[in-house]
């Protein structure tokens, strides 16, 4: 039998910035509990934003073909998720919010459809902001939460981090990123079936 996969997602425009850095952390943690590992940066590929067309309501499928259907099947093969993003205005920088609307189709499936639901499995939220805005991590949340509900993931624990703005600041925490580090060690363990206590 394959070791279960984690998957995560490395939400920044910015490549190996500070988000991409508590994810690799925690990567490296589910790895030591003995998971495969995969990171995908929407940054880098080419999906298109939802055209709010309801296509998918029709059979489950999104009529916009692009690299968008990579993500679906490493969702689709992923034991565990994790999403890495800074806060940008409050909410998710744009190259990640398109990806999450693109998940239509798995609501459609579920609530139009009337298809199973997706077996439940394991994930992690990983949140780096600088400290300045008003609102904080909330309106980032939300929108990782509701995608996490449609996609069948119990949240382990969340890692949110402040005082991080320039690409290198979060070298600077080394408990944030021990945090990130431990939640993913309990992320691989638990895609693997099994608990480490928090």
């Amino acid at each position: 039998m394959s070791q279960p996969v984690v998957l995560g997602f490395a939400g920044s425009p910015r490549r190996r910035g500070n988000s991409e850095q508590m994810l690799d952390a925690c990567l490296a943690g589910a790895e030591d509990a003995g998971a495969r590992v995969h990171k995908l940066v929407p940054a880098e590929m080419s999906i298109h934003w939802c055209r709010g067309c309801n296509g998918c309501s029709r059979n489950g499928a999104c009529v916009v073909h692009d690299q968008m259907y990579e993500v679906y099947e490493a969702v689709d093969a992923a034991a565990a998720i994790v999403f890495a993003t800074p806060v940008y205005f409050a909410s998710v920088p744009g190259v990640l919010k398109v990806m999450l609307d693109r998940m239509q189709p798995y609501w459609a499936r579920t609530h139009v459809l009337k298809q199973p639901r997706p077996p439940r499995r394991p994930g992690g939220l990983l949140l780096v902001r600088s400290g300045g805005d008003p609102y904080g991590f909330p309106g980032a949340e939300y929108p990782l939460k509701s995608v996490c509900g449609v996609l069948g993931i119990d949240i382990e624990g969340e890692v949110k981090t402040a005082g991080a703005d320039a690409a290198g600041d979060v070298s600077r925490q080394p408990l944030a990123l021990d945090r990130a580090r431990s939640l993913g060690a309990r992320i691989g363990a638990a895609s693997l079936g099994g608990r480490l206590d928090a």
